[in-house]
């Protein structure tokens, strides 16, 4: 078990499941159980109760948003945000599962370089230089927030890399 009390199989990513409600559905589903919060398009109100998930006819609601602060998300489960093609903005707070392979897990989803806008990585322990720049593959990042990552030891390399690959980008350090 996690210390959110997912069990370790329920968080592995059920391909069928996904096949069978959609790919917005299994990853509501997936966060949910995992403590996170989501943020459909149109809706201003964030979803964290499991069983009061919204239903309709499939690929009906679409995450615009995930707020994974105290979540157990962890790289396993990452095969669930493959299908998303409208995230804008994830917040990772607090997150001890989260570490560099997450990160560059994140990056390597060829939805979320198109959608991910924003994106925020608040005190995670497992975070390092390496999984900061694996980032740069997210071509539509316009916000990154960084704060209270002890495994950043190469700051201004770090952000130097990031904006050389994402001159867009806008940077906003909290670290110490």
């Amino acid at each position: 078990q996690t210390r959110c009390g997912c069990s370790l199989v329920s968080c592995r990513v059920d391909h069928e499941r996904i096949r069978a409600v959609g790919p917005d559905r299994a990853a509501s589903e997936w966060l949910l159980r995992c403590g996170a919060l989501v943020r459909y398009q149109g809706s201003p109100k964030w979803q964290q109760d499991y069983n009061g998930l919204p239903t309709g006819p499939l690929g009906k609601y679409k995450i615009e948003a995930i707020n994974a602060t105290d979540s157990c998300i962890m790289y396993r489960g990452f095969d669930y945000l493959d299908g998303l093609e409208h995230v804008t903005d994830i917040k990772l707070e607090k997150c001890m599962y989260i570490q560099d392979q997450c990160l560059q897990r994140l990056s390597e989803t060829n939805n979320l370089q198109k959608s991910l806008q924003q994106l925020k990585i608040i005190s995670c322990g497992n975070v390092t230089d390496k999984g900061i720049i694996a980032l740069h593959k997210l071509r539509n990042l316009e916000y990154l927030y960084l704060s209270d990552l002890p495994g950043i030891k190469q700051k201004e390399t770090t952000c130097r890399v990031l904006q050389q690959a994402l001159p867009n980008l806008e940077l906003e350090l909290d670290l110490e």
